[in-house]
């Protein structure tokens, strides 16, 4: 025969033990989660955001099916506004295609920076007009850009579909 017998001690200690399991796993749960966020550089299609020097850049730049001169064309200090007005509203349309969010970034100064596209569809190597821009905080692409600079460009998401 077997007997079990509950205290309401026994279902104190039970609740109290729960509690404590879940709080450490909640904890746990978080941890992983900003060590992903500040560590983890990536967008959910996997690519590895990270821009901590310029070839970093460049595989980012590779890895999107671009290929680019060595060389940016310009590296610039940008302020990303502290209030989006309607072109910015637009042009964060774009990134929130790509998974970047700029409004996480308002009133920062980041770096843009500005390479030239050599392999844009309907174009030749030789043409220097097809821009591709990078945006960088904290050593992190945090979105970007592919345009043409001529008269009557246009502007789209950085990666080559």
């Amino acid at each position: 025969m077997f007997v079990v017998s509950i205290s309401k001690n026994n279902i104190k200690k039970s609740v109290l033990t729960i509690s404590i399991v879940l709080v450490l796993s909640l904890i746990f749960v978080l941890l992983l989660w900003l060590l992903g966020v500040v560590q983890g550089g990536r967008t959910t299609t996997g690519v590895s955001t990270a821009a901590k020097n310029e070839t970093e850049l460049l595989e980012f730049v590779s890895y999107c099916g671009w290929e680019v001169d060595k060389e940016p064309v310009e590296v610039r200090d940008v302020v990303i506004p502290q209030t989006f007005d309607e072109v910015y509203n637009n042009y964060n349309a774009i990134q929130l295609r790509q998974d970047f969010d700029l409004r996480a970034y308002a009133g920062q100064r980041v770096k843009r920076w500005t390479y030239i596209v050599r392999n844009y569809p309907e174009s030749s190597p030789e043409d220097d007009f097809i821009r591709i821009n990078l945006l960088v905080y904290d050593g992190e692409i945090i979105g970007g850009d592919v345009c043409s600079v001529k008269l009557d460009g246009f502007m789209h998401g950085i990666y080559k579909e």
